[in-house]
């Protein structure tokens, strides 16, 4: 079952972030845009590209008002030591949270159940705690940051100008499209 448009399941966990534990609920997800961005395991190799990568765009993210949460089956205290001695682990200020008893991914649909970890998936939740946006690719199949940035900035979009909607592509002020009777068979 699609994901799409339903609202996000409470949990409680704990994550590091910036050099501390912290408390995490799905009522931290509500009123801003969020990324819930899982991954099998820390200390692993398709993994600390992906958190790199969307390390490197932490920045702008924040500036469109999206938070960032990475999310395994490890613990906390996995999370801290990995960023101590990561290089690419290092420099990310984005809050790592910790599912040791899979509850996030479960909710999230998101875990292998045999192995006790996450696939790799990516949600866009919306300021009301609704998923916009999912992704999931094999273990193997690494993502792409500035492909979710441009996935965020048109739900962003899509969210502010009802009416309209972005087509294959869309790039930040390219035009969209209003769909409409008239549009039909136009395209």
């Amino acid at each position: 079952m699609s994901l799409i448009n339903t609202k996000i399941q409470p949990f409680s966990a704990t994550a590091f972030k910036n050099g501390e534990f912290v408390d995490v609920t799905d009522e931290d997800l509500m009123g801003s845009w969020s990324i819930m961005f899982f991954y099998p395991a820390d200390f692993t190799f398709v993994c600390p590209t992906e958190l790199g990568d969307l390390a490197d765009h932490h920045d702008e993210l924040q500036a469109m008002g999206v938070n960032i949460y990475s999310v395994s089956t490890d613990t906390h205290f996995t999370h801290k030591a990995w960023h101590a001695s990561s290089d690419t682990i290092g420099k990310i200020r984005y809050t790592m949270i910790g599912d040791p008893t899979a509850t996030v991914s479960r909710n999230f649909d998101i875990l292998r159940e045999d192995e006790g970890l996450a696939n790799r998936g990516t949600f866009l939740i919306d300021p009301d705690g609704v998923i916009q946006v999912m992704e999931v690719t094999a273990e193997g199949v690494g993502r792409n940051a500035a492909e979710l940035v441009r996935k965020a900035k048109a739900a962003i979009y899509v969210r502010q100008h009802p009416g309209e909607v972005c087509p294959a592509k869309w790039e930040e002020g390219a035009e969209t499209l209003a769909p409409s009777l008239d549009l039909v068979g136009k395209i």
